[in-house]
């Protein structure tokens, strides 16, 4: 693109027409700002070259446009010029898709080892959970009073909690029980249970696809993966906000190392602050938690859940907008 001294566009190639998703008759003479919704990065970046005439390169996101419906990832490299009343080059290259290739190794890269840390750590509380049961059934042999006796129940009835959890974390991940299942129920389930929790003024907005066919899932794995997302969502907006539940077909999109011809996107959305950018590259190792009541095992749990069925989950996360991708290749439904 070449601009003026104000930033307005006086002309573009097919490929920056694509990018911005306007014609080069109805881009010239507007502002690029304006396009892009007024990106304060890159407006930061046009007036440093106008005003220094270096030269200037940075990887900028920008937002959806008439023509592309997500976020894009963009390498942006702005020059001086001196041509026919412009007084800028901008060049735009979309590396959206190695920039999701990247994350998406990454993101493999990360359940590998948060799966060996929930596996150690699991083993870590297995150890002594028995000795606290044992314990709490002698106690309780030489307690003569029912109320006391009330107690080491507790004691006992929450360590069989904590047990099948950790059996549930050490399990030899096998293949899930899987049933035709309709994702939109599962979702309306994970609703009435955490609002039931929660009863403070959350919006919960839906926008389903209605033509998404019926998935091969194992209910219990899918409904706990997305109770902890759905949960996640509603306590990062501290009781105001909007969290939307939202899902779409997908085609020709590639998990790990498969492409598959279609795919179930479920998106979790939420318009709280968005996850700490000091986190945001190791948010699905264990522990690791921007929420001060957090334990750090939920995200880990449920791209393990996730994972189990061939799938993955990612996110894109700025103050105001946050959104879990939950993908699943639905291709395992054909024969339903």
């Amino acid at each position: 693109m070449l601009l003026d001294k104000n930033l307005l566009i006086t002309g573009l190639n097919a490929a920056a027409e694509n990018i911005l998703g306007i014609s080069k008759r109805r881009a010239r003479g507007k502002s690029l700002m304006q396009l892009v919704d007024d990106e304060p990065e890159l407006r930061e970046i046009l007036t440093r070259v106008l005003e220094t005439g270096d030269h200037y390169a940075n990887e900028l996101h920008l937002g959806p446009n008439e023509v592309d419906g997500d976020e894009r990832v963009i390498d942006c490299h702005v020059s001086p010029v001196s041509f026919e009343g412009a007084s800028l080059i901008v060049e735009l290259n979309d590396v959206t898709r190695r920039a999701r290739i990247t994350r998406e190794n990454a993101l493999m890269i990360q359940h590998g080892a948060g799966r060996q840390m929930i596996r150690q750590l699991a083993h870590e509380i297995k150890n002594p959970l028995g000795g606290i049961r044992g314990a709490a059934q002698l106690l309780e042999r030489q307690l003569e009073s029912d109320e006391l006796k009330e107690y080491t129940e507790v004691v006992i009835s929450e360590t069989d909690r904590l047990a099948a959890l950790v059996d549930t974390l050490l399990g030899p991940g096998g293949l899930p029980n899987k049933q035709p299942t309709n994702v939109h129920e599962l979702l309306e389930y994970v609703v009435r249970v955490v609002q039931a929790e929660d009863q403070r003024s959350i919006k919960i907005m839906r926008d389903y696809d209605p033509g998404l066919p019926l998935l091969l899932l194992d209910r219990d794995q899918i409904i706990q993966a997305l109770m902890n997302l759905v949960r996640n969502a509603t306590q990062v907006l501290a009781g105001h906000g909007t969290v939307k539940l939202r899902s779409r077909a997908v085609n020709n999109f590639t998990i790990g190392d498969t492409r598959h011809r279609v795919i179930a996107s479920i998106e979790i959305i939420d318009d709280g602050p968005g996850i700490p950018r000091d986190i945001q590259d190791s948010i699905f190792y264990p522990l690791i938690t921007g929420n001060p009541e957090g334990t750090g095992l939920g995200l880990p749990l449920a791209q393990e859940l996730i994972s189990r069925h061939g799938g993955m989950i990612e996110f894109d996360s700025r103050p105001g907008r946050t959104t879990f991708f939950v993908r699943i290749p639905i291709e395992q439904a054909d024969a339903s």
